[in-house]
């Protein structure tokens, strides 16, 4: 599976469904539409390609591109910045955001799936290059600091075509953020690599301005109801928690009770969640997708909106899986299928101003062999994400394991440095006698500063736990 796999957040991309978005604008009530396309104030963008360009500013050019290639001489990436922060009143609920852009020449290849990104830093048109986002300042990620993929197009190969892709998501993750409200978009080809896949596109410097780049944006007037809006933690903080629910929340009593778990976490008040074992539609959770029974009941508790993203373990529709939950709306959301029937789900939010991307994942119970070979495909999938990057999970591994270690090569483990710290809480053990459970911390993750540790004793008066596994809670700085 790629990379830029399942699950994303649902953005239309064929151009039925973006004429359809453009067309209903008139029936969403009052609303104000602004159409983005002037070059320098309201967009700018740039190329960049890799191998022996990889230092060359590509500005000037009257095109962008996107070509899939192992050759790095031949692999390009396109970048685009529109100025929402000065023509969209901030925290404005966002009707639809389409971006167009027009084919000025391709490859054989009758259509080719390219992805848009949100870009996570900024760059400077004029000086980036496939190494750098403005002079003397390097992307984290060579090729430019992607999130996850937000949405994917169908891009034909005939000339003066109009691309149009939905982009509701990102502009609204912009317009909220309480940093820059720019949005920041990239393009790369999802393909195999080949010559035919190479697409150009207009840029904002073409001379024909009914070919520039449009971002076409409807706001305000919403007929919908107000919906609850997420409370944030207090400033510059930011509470995690890993929890195994085993199959959902069936106890060492063997008693099937969500609610038990749910008590927890709500003892441990956390902004965003990785859950294990949630089940959907089996005996476990009686038929039910227990991802959207914690949904609700998170939402029952604490009064306001939690957004959730599942992976199948197995990419299936049913059984086991990995769920995240977040207070805060996803900028974009990705998984990946791991060895021997694992997965890892990742959610991007924006948490005081700094991007962070979260990943939930559970490795293999049965084989070392196959841990260390998730670990590693966890690993290199994860640096196909910006920093600040936090990883929860069962590892099913003591930490003195081959695996953990592969792991502290390039994150820190939490509850070490908590206990480093001074700040740890608990005894250690997460699951029978040992720690098997985990929160890391991408050791580049430096707008992150490890506050506590927390793992719950989570047994009553009579021994029994609502999972066989305890809780571990991770309270972070936001810098």
């Amino acid at each position: 599976m790629s990379t830029h796999s399942i699950y994303r957040r649902a953005l239309a991309t064929s151009f039925a469904a973006a004429a359809f978005l453009l067309g209903s604008l008139a029936t969403a009530g009052a609303q104000t539409t602004v159409t983005l396309n002037a070059p320098t104030t309201q967009v700018t963008d740039v190329m960049v390609q890799g191998g022996a360009s990889a230092n060359t500013n590509f500005n000037t050019l009257d095109h962008l591109a996107t070509r899939a290639s192992t050759n790095y001489d031949y692999l390009r990436r396109a970048l685009l910045k529109f100025d929402t922060q000065n023509t969209i009143p901030a925290g404005t609920k966002i009707q639809s955001a389409v971006m167009t852009l027009t084919i000025k020449t391709a490859g054989t290849d009758t259509t080719r799936q390219v992805g848009v990104f949100p870009v996570t830093t900024s760059f400077v048109q004029e000086q980036a290059t496939w190494n750098i986002r403005r002079t003397s300042t390097a992307w984290t990620t060579t090729g430019g600091d992607f999130g996850p993929q937000a949405a994917a197009v169908a891009v034909p190969n005939t000339v003066g075509a109009k691309v149009r892709v939905d982009v509701t998501a990102l502009v609204q993750a912009a317009v909220s953020s309480s940093a820059s409200r720019y949005t920041r978009l990239g393009l790369s080809d999802l393909g195999a690599s080949t010559s035919t896949s190479y697409r150009e596109y207009y840029s904002s410097k073409a001379i024909d301005p009914s070919v520039r780049p449009v971002l076409t944006v409807a706001y305000g007037g919403s007929t919908q109801p107000p919906q609850p809006q997420p409370q944030p933690p207090p400033p510059g903080t930011l509470r995690v928690l890993q929890y195994n629910t085993h199959h959902g929340g069936w106890g060492t009593d063997g008693v099937y009770d969500p609610n038990r778990i749910v008590d927890w976490i709500m003892k441990a008040n956390p902004d965003v969640i990785s859950l294990n074992e949630i089940e959907v539609g089996d005996s476990w959770s009686r038929n039910l997708d227990q991802s959207v029974v914690y949904k609700n009941l998170l939402e029952q508790r604490t009064g306001i909106t939690w957004y959730k993203v599942y992976v199948n373990a197995h990419g299936s529709t049913t059984g086991i899986g990995n769920v995240v939950l977040s207070k805060y709306p996803f900028i974009a959301t990705g998984s990946h299928l791991l060895t021997a029937g694992r997965a890892a789900v990742d959610a991007t939010i924006s948490v005081s101003g700094r991007t962070i991307n979260f990943t939930s994942t559970h490795m293999d119970n049965l084989y070392e062999s196959n841990r260390i070979t998730e670990t590693k495909e966890l690993l290199s999938w994860e640096t196909t994400f910006a920093e600040n990057r936090i990883v929860c999970g069962d590892w099913n591994a003591w930490p003195n394991t081959t695996e953990i270690a592969d792991m502290k090569a390039t994150y820190t483990e939490t509850w070490s440095a908590a206990q480093a710290l001074g700040t740890a809480t608990g005894n250690g053990i997460t699951h029978g006698s040992h720690q098997i459970d985990y929160i890391f911390q991408s050791k580049g993750a430096t707008n992150l500063s490890l506050k506590s540790v927390t793992i719950y004793n989570t047994a009553d008066a009579n021994g029994v736990m609502p999972s066989d596994h305890q809780p571990v809670l991770a309270v972070f700085n936001i810098k």
